[in-house]
């Protein structure tokens, strides 16, 4: 089955611990990646203490990175820029990568920035992280943050000209709201969760989840544990109950993968790895969906998202 995740952090966590993608000890490695036919964005994360001066240039380093690891395994490997370019490199029987930026701050408040990073073969921005930057408020700043600034407006109105795909994970309601209302194109909460079932301000309402879902969006449900369980007992058991609360709530077309994987310090009983995701299907199963639905939820609703905004 194809499993197509929408966001990982592992760029950053091979860099920091200078493993390589064939050796890493994190929750990702390429052997894992490669068991079957799938796609996968990496997240070129800006970790506060590159703010400030430096954030692009970490940037930078991460998307070079990437490039290394796609040029060291092309027989594996092959980036995509797009649906099609997914398609085909499954049909060669490689694994299709795309490129992420976690953080705004990448931009350091230069629209010529993100036209930048689209060359270099970006597909999706993360508008912020947890705080307030130039476009605008992250979770933690509460509604007292306010929505998008001038130049997040800008962002979004460019993104939709380059088509890339607008990721409001992380963002503060009024910016959510300010980004449903700007964009022309669905958008992704590449790694977000279900406030409902877990009460965290980095998880969306039933509200939120309706409305991104009305746009045709997709919200791609995030493994880390105090997303999931407010005791952080998490196991693989809840991100089911997540997939099943977002397709109750934004219907089948709305829900996907967003393990967050290499970016969480603690993972689910059951999903310790990326090699663990495919045991989400046979759950699944059990739980009474249709195979034509866990082939939306596994990566059937990503690319569909994927082929709307990047073609």
């Amino acid at each position: 089955m194809f499993v197509f995740d929408a966001h990982i952090d592992t760029l950053m966590r091979l860099i920091d611990c200078r493993e390589t993608l064939e050796d890493a000890q994190g929750h990702v490695s390429l052997s894992q990646l490669v068991q079957g036919r799938g796609a996968q964005f990496f997240a070129a994360f800006v970790d506060p203490k590159y703010y400030h001066g430096l954030a692009m240039h970490r940037t930078v380093e991460m998307i070079d990175l990437f490039w290394q690891i796609l040029d060291d395994h092309r027989d594996v490997l092959a980036f995509a820029g797009s649906a099609k370019d997914i398609t085909e490199a499954n049909s060669q029987g490689r694994f299709a990568c795309l490129l992420a930026i976690e953080g705004g701050e990448a931009l350091e408040g230069k629209l010529s920035s993100l036209r930048m990073f689209h060359r270099l073969g970006v597909r999706l921005l993360t508008l912020t992280w947890n705080f307030r930057n130039q476009l605008a408020a992250g979770q933690t700043e509460g509604p007292e943050g306010g929505g998008l600034s001038r130049f997040g407006l800008q962002v979004v109105e460019e993104m939709n000209r380059l088509k890339m795909i607008v990721d409001v994970s992380h963002l503060n309601e009024p910016g959510f709201w300010d980004v449903l209302k700007v964009s022309r194109d669905p958008i992704v909460a590449s790694h977000s969760n279900a406030r409902a079932l877990c009460d965290h301000p980095r998880n969306l309402s039933d509200e939120q989840i309706r409305a991104l879902a009305d746009r045709g969006g997709v919200i791609g449900v995030n493994f880390c544990c105090a997303f999931l369980r407010p005791d952080y007992q998490a196991s693989v058991e809840d991100v089911v109950d997540q997939i099943a609360h977002l397709i109750k709530v934004g219907g089948e077309d709305c829900a996907a993968l967003g393990s967050d994987f290499d970016g969480i310090t603690e993972t689910p009983a059951g999903l310790e790895n990326y090699g663990k995701i495919r045991s989400l299907v046979g759950l699944l199963e059990r739980k009474g969906y249709s195979e034509a639905v866990i082939e939306k939820v596994m990566g059937g609703n990503l690319l569909r998202l994927c082929a709307q905004v990047l073609g």
